[in-house]
């Protein structure tokens, strides 16, 4: 039944701004667990659910998501009937109201009247969750509904979630309302911003959308539809996280260290395909201690690391500490460096500040190529 939809990753939504990370790429490109980017997870799962027609669209900064999408081979589309597609927004003003989500489908409507499959699944590039869309699309014709909405139910919306939008149900799963989550109750339904549909109903809400407002948003037009269309909701189980702030980026990787966590999402049978990089192992030497952490290949650690994230070709010098934090690739963190709760972007060289700290809740970030 998948091979009836194609796909659709979506970039973020202009209001969405992660501090620091966002000044240099999409979140598609955020680095996730060292070995992986963001938006591995949205195109592993169409992949793995059948679909091998993807359009990815980028509104900002497209060189880093371009170079590491590229072909799309390795995540295992089939080349013959398989395409991935990069689609751009001629809109180049990042923070602007008009450049949305709607504006880069209704720029690229041509190309989507052209696909010849039926239905259309949309999924974010700034959220990791694993769904098999197969059972999604299933349960959206067999409910006979216009629109189907994925979600998820969460009980620290007060913390996180801050950027995302929720959903009101009614007893049958009918959607009544979708809103911005403003942080006032723990309990909520948060959209993941994943749609499937009939592709002649995408199309109709782009066209009107366009019509009534060029500010709204494929949410904005949904939530006045609901009124009049049949809109349902199918909850999502398993490890979800929206990295649409920083503070949620650093809680979402920080808890996947956690190896109960991490092992609801990483599945044998549901791989997470990314584009593989070559390099030699991580060499430990003697003076090296190393608990509780994620280290990825190429890197050279005499270091102490606990509870932290490192990725590709970090070098960790004697006598430095690493706990609870984030080492993009290619950082250099020299002798007697104390860093603990915060993100250091890519080479970074971190030499005289010794002592590097923020909290759990407010993660000190350390610029890209910066020097300290």
């Amino acid at each position: 039944m998948a091979a009836s939809a194609f796909g659709i990753i979506s970039s973020a939504d202009n209001t969405i701004h992660v501090e620091g990370l966002h000044d240099y790429r999409p979140i598609g490109a955020f680095s996730f667990l060292g070995r992986f980017r963001v938006i591995d997870f949205p195109i592993s799962n169409m992949s793995n659910s059948g679909i091998n027609r993807i359009h990815v669209y980028v509104r900002t900064r497209p060189r880093s998501i371009a170079e590491h999408v590229g072909s799309g081979r390795h995540y295992n589309i089939n080349s013959k009937r398989g395409k991935i597609q990069l689609l751009f927004s001629e809109n180049s003003s990042s923070r602007s109201i008009y450049n949305n989500d709607i504006n880069a489908y209704n720029e690229n409507l041509d190309i989507i009247q052209r696909m010849h499959q039926d239905y259309v699944i949309i999924a974010p590039s700034y959220m990791v969750y694993k769904q098999d869309y197969k059972q999604l699309l299933d349960a959206h014709i067999s409910s006979g509904a216009d629109i189907t909405l994925l979600y998820h139910r969460v009980d620290n919306a007060r913390e996180y979630f801050k950027n995302c939008h929720t959903i009101t149900l009614n007893k049958q799963k009918g959607v009544q309302s979708i809103d911005k989550n403003l942080g006032t109750a723990n309990t909520k339904n948060i959209l993941m911003d994943t749609y499937v549909m009939k592709k002649e109903v995408f199309v109709e809400l782009i066209q009107d959308a366009t019509w009534m407002s060029s500010m709204y948003t494929l949410a904005d037009i949904i939530n006045i539809m609901c009124k009049q269309m049949d809109v349902r909701a199918y909850q999502h189980k398993g490890y979800f996280a929206s990295l649409t702030s920083l503070e949620d980026y650093f809680h979402s990787s920080m808890e996947l260290i956690n190896y109960d966590i991490a092992s609801d999402l990483f599945k044998a049978d549901w791989p997470i395909y990314t584009r593989t990089t070559d390099s030699c192992p991580t060499q430990y030497y003697d003076s090296a201690k190393v608990t509780d952490s994620f280290v990825s290949n190429g890197c050279s650690i005499e270091g102490t690391v606990d509870n932290s994230i490192i990725g590709r070709s970090v070098v960790i010098k004697k006598g430095a500490v690493i706990k609870n934090s984030i080492i993009m690739a290619y950082a250099v963190i020299e002798e007697g460096v104390h860093i603990e709760n915060a993100i250091v972007d890519k080479w970074a060289h971190i030499i005289h500040a010794k002592n590097i700290r923020g909290d759990a809740g407010s993660p000190q970030y350390i610029k890209r190529n910066d020097t300290l």
